[in-house]
């Protein structure tokens, strides 16, 4: 059993399934990305038991009787998370791809209190854009952060 997003999934899964694939394809949560495969690029960011990881790096299986949170459970239409308003005031993104997981990225470093510019910027390491110089990310990340 998994809980996602606040809803359990009582699932009988081989054990190969990457929780990405599970997300994506079996129950079309598709705003966890996969842009790399390697662990690399951090498109498929999402909390684990309220800590961020890849998930494209874990099994389901190792997710049995954890809780999952996606960008999907961040805001909604209506009412945009502070973090997405930030991102949208401050032009923090270009194609998109990438911002699901920089969102993630940045609920974790407001609860582990980043507020510098330098280890904010640090602490992107694992996310990678390709669209920007991640002048706007930062600025919008640490606009969220800095400003409650």
């Amino acid at each position: 059993e998994i809980t996602i997003n606040n809803k359990l999934y009582p699932v009988d899964v081989s054990p190969r399934l990457l929780l990405v694939d599970f997300l994506r394809e079996h129950i079309h949560l598709t705003g966890t990305h996969i842009g790399c495969d390697t662990s690399q690029c951090g498109a498929c960011m999402v909390f684990l038991n309220d800590k961020c990881v890849k998930s494209c790096s874990i099994l389901l299986a190792q997710c049995d009787n954890k809780k999952v949170k996606t960008i999907e459970s961040i805001g909604s239409r209506e009412k945009l998370h502070k973090v997405q308003e930030a991102f949208r005031e401050h032009h923090g993104l270009q194609c998109g791809f990438c911002t699901p997981g920089i969102i993630m990225s940045a609920l974790e470093m407001k609860k582990k209190n980043i507020k510098k510019e330098k280890d904010i910027r640090k602490f992107l390491d694992g996310n990678l854009c390709r669209c920007t110089g991640y002048h706007n990310v930062v600025k919008s990340i640490s606009s969220y952060i800095n400003n409650d």
